[in-house]
């Protein structure tokens, strides 16, 4: 799949209404493609759409603020070494408490929303509705579906949008615990994106275990100059007690720095693996 194929097409979690929605049309306009997006039930059947050659890429969320790395990402990246990162987008996060009509907060009992969104919303949620039931829904824009589906009582957290594609009214905006509540994306492809001079990398790795060994990868980054950004832990699949880390760092792989802290790098891991370089987002102000 090269970049110059018209129309692209581009998965995302679904359906209409989701922040991953957001985002994929963010990452279509502001790299002008010509694309259609198509939704999944789930972030792993997005990306997996993808991998399928199903479509041409996938925008998947990555980490929030609030909630960190987004684990099922993360663990679909480990099982596809050959997948990469071809671009990243930040949007901010706004969480509504959206209702039936009819309905009241005094009546609500049981809440859905995706695992992430609940997470983003506990101290609002224990604050307001510490006795209601808390269901996991696949996205937040489900959420409203299933919140409908059970009839009176039930309620859902999600995006303003869900709310006026399904019929939901918005009780309360911004529940979320941090205002400044961020969600970044990654959109993923069969190639990384060409060197732009404002770039950042990712890649993951393991080390033996033993003492030092993380602190020598991570200090060839230092000897190269190049200011690491995102640092994370996984477990590594079939090795208890060892761990595989995402480092995201500022430069492209085509730099001669990182092909240098690279030679490094590899020489003191288990496994190494360079998920792409990609033009590198600013979050949003406000």
């Amino acid at each position: 799949m090269s970049d110059e194929r018209q129309p692209w097409s581009v998965a995302y979690l679904g359906p209409r209404g989701t922040f991953s929605e957001q985002a994929a049309l963010e990452y279509v306009r502001r790299d002008g493609l010509d694309a259609e997006l198509v939704d999944y039930p789930t972030i792993t059947t997005a990306a997996e759409a993808l991998v399928n050659e199903q479509v041409d890429c996938a925008v998947i969320p990555y980490e929030n603020s609030t909630g960190g790395g987004v684990g099922e990402t993360h663990n679909f990246l480990i099982h596809h070494p050959n997948v990469l990162i071809r671009g990243e987008v930040i949007i901010p996060i706004e969480q509504c408490l959206i209702l039936q009509p009819q309905e009241t907060r005094a009546g609500v009992r049981v809440i859905y929303s995706h695992p992430q969104a609940l997470n983003q919303c506990q101290h609002y949620l224990a604050r307001v509705f510490p006795s209601a039931r808390l269901e996991l829904s696949p996205s937040t824009a489900e959420a409203v579906n299933l919140a409908r589906e059970h009839g009176p009582g039930a309620a859902a957290i999600a995006p303003r949008r869900a709310a006026e594609l399904f019929g939901g009214v918005v009780e309360q905006a911004g529940i979320e615990d941090d205002s400044n509540n961020r969600t970044r994306f990654i959109a993923i492809a069969a190639a990384e994106h060409g060197r732009t001079g404002a770039d950042r990398t990712t890649l993951h790795f393991s080390t033996k275990n033993e003492i030092g060994a993380l602190h020598r990868v991570l200090g060839h980054f230092l000897e190269s100059g190049i200011n690491l950004t995102r640092i994370e832990s996984r477990p590594r699949p079939g090795r208890w007690g060892d761990y595989l880390f995402f480092v995201d760092f500022d430069g492209h792989a085509e730099d001669e720095r990182v092909q240098r802290a690279y030679a490094a790098i590899r020489a003191s891991t288990e496994l190494f693996y360079h998920r792409g370089s990609y033009p590198r987002a600013e979050p949003p102000t406000g």
